[in-house]
């Protein structure tokens, strides 16, 4: 066993650092020519890679001077931004509430209670189906915690606008991948909710390997991105925390710069995903998780075939349980 770190002064310094791990049997199981490395996001306090998000987020503010002693924060979320948010908000001192729609899986709201957060749930718009927030939903998320924020006198961290949710990535998560993979890496797959993790990972790896290709993973239902019709105009899917179905205008984290190519996933495809790499690996994550390694299968059946793709495990399994993911 490796030895344990040192002894952390704050929950706040067990956040990043996270482990890369090559997948070891599902290349060999489906026949893949190449290597799949995931980073376990789920080993931060907060479970999720979004505690990096909520860190930076906050630490900033206050070295800027927006976010004052004692002031509370607010957030729109769909459960792991607010996870980070109240574990970094609880151990600096700032009340938190999080704004959340009632279509994301209850664990998650029950998580950021238990951490101290104030928990406000909206529901979904007229046609909206639990487990499938779309974007719609997201507009009256956002509403909601606008309200909040005029009648509190509130920080808003902005999670989709400010620079924090990708820095987070730029100067943390993609430097780490870069040095536990030994620069060994041909593409990144990652699927966006605000965009901070793609946009973050790829200037990383980009910096120090221009020939790195990067892929955005969509829901096949909600591929605005790509620019692909869809014949469901409320862009209704099951992979939570991402394709909220935002045009280039509406993501402004969003680099199109760096994008080497898009790919759509089903749901279906994330969930089986999700399960191969629970039962195969022991890797239990959730079906953004999934969308990654469906896509970074495709791909090395294709473009990347005899390449090295790395992705983010951004969340523990344990926060779909509520949720036909794991039946």
């Amino acid at each position: 066993m490796n030895r344990p770190p040192a002894l952390a002064r704050s929950v706040l310094d067990t956040i990043g650092n996270t482990p890369l791990v090559e997948l070891s049997r599902i290349p060999a199981l489906l026949g893949l020519e190449g290597r799949l490395l995931v980073k376990l996001e789920f080993f931060s306090p907060g479970a999720s890679k979004k505690d990096r998000v909520a860190l930076e987020l906050i630490r900033r503010a206050k070295a800027e001077g927006l976010l004052r002693d004692g002031q509370p924060v607010v957030e729109l979320t769909s459960g792991n931004t607010g996870t980070g948010l109240a574990i970094v908000c609880r151990a600096l001192g700032h009340p938190f509430v999080a704004v959340m729609s009632r279509g994301n899986s209850i664990e998650r709201a029950r998580m950021m209670a238990a951490l101290g957060a104030e928990v406000v749930l909206v529901d979904q718009a007229p046609g909206s189906v639990p487990g499938q927030v779309t974007g719609e939903d997201l507009r009256l998320v956002d509403e909601a915690a606008s309200r909040i924020v005029s009648d509190r006198g509130a920080f808003r961290a902005r999670q989709f606008e400010r620079a924090g949710s990708v820095l987070a990535h730029e100067l943390h998560t993609g430097p780490e991948l870069w040095e536990q993979s030994l620069g060994a890496i041909d593409a990144y797959v990652d699927c966006p909710g605000t965009s901070g993790s793609l946009t973050g990972v790829a200037r990383a790896l980009k910096a120090r390997k221009p020939s790195v290709r990067i892929y955005a993973v969509e829901p096949r239902n909600a591929a605005v991105l790509a620019g692909c019709p869809t014949a469901d105009p409320s862009r209704r899917h099951c992979i939570q925390g991402a394709g909220y179905g935002r045009a280039d205008a509406d993501l402004p984290l969003f680099d199109r710069s760096l994008v080497d190519g898009f790919i759509a996933v089903s749901d279906q495809e994330a969930a089986d995903s999700s399960r191969l790499l629970s039962r195969e690996e022991g890797i239990f994550a959730g079906t953004s998780t999934g969308a990654h390694l469906a896509a970074a299968r495709r791909l090395l059946l294709g473009p990347e075939r005899g390449g090295t793709i790395a992705f983010l495990a951004c969340d523990t399994g344990l926060k779909y349980l509520s949720t036909d993911l794991f039946p």
